[in-house]
């Protein structure tokens, strides 16, 4: 991918998308540039936002970052004590069937970022959304972990593909 000085996006006569390059020139767009951008509108959408008054925003931008990895990612989205977004950070990178997750480092991540709140977030690449057993049990050492330092986690989330399966929504937190 080149080196783009600014993304803007304009229609043209065949209406693709065109980015503008270093040197002023219109090409059109790859679709990786594509998917950037649109990251980048929905991460901005989404921080600063209230967490609990706009989950769709929260589920678009977790479809577009996790939905199509072929790898495990384990993320979390911090909040603050009004459930404002404070950032969105992917901790943890697996194999196509698992990831470690480290209780501690979670932990430092939140105080890092003096998280009130937390969701976590983790992709299942098979597109199978189902929580295995130890989805189950890692959502419990985290919420136990997190609630020494007065974290509350408030959801845990698996991305598989389209669907986004919610551990608060299935009573599981």
């Amino acid at each position: 991918m080149s080196q783009l000085s600014s993304l803007s996006f304009t229609s043209s006569t065949e209406s693709s998308l065109l980015v503008r390059d270093v040197a002023g020139s219109y090409r059109p767009a790859e679709p990786a540039e594509v998917l950037q951008a649109a990251l980048r509108v929905l991460a901005g959408q989404l921080r600063g936002t209230e967490m609990l008054s706009s989950p769709q925003a929260v589920r678009d931008f977790l479809r577009i970052k996790l939905g199509t990895l072929e790898h495990e990612v384990f993320a979390v989205i911090h909040l603050d004590a009004q459930h404002r977004v404070i950032e969105y950070v992917e901790m943890f990178r697996g194999t196509v069937t698992q990831t470690s997750v480290y209780p501690r480092e979670v932990v430092k991540e939140a105080m890092a970022h003096n998280t009130a709140a937390i969701v976590l977030i983790h992709n299942h690449p098979s597109g199978v959304a189902e929580p295995s057993r130890a989805d189950e049990h890692l959502t419990q050492t985290l919420k136990g972990a997190l609630s020494l330092v007065d974290v509350r986690v408030i959801d845990h989330l698996i991305v598989a593909g389209p669907t986004i399966l919610s551990f608060a929504e299935r009573g599981l937190i």
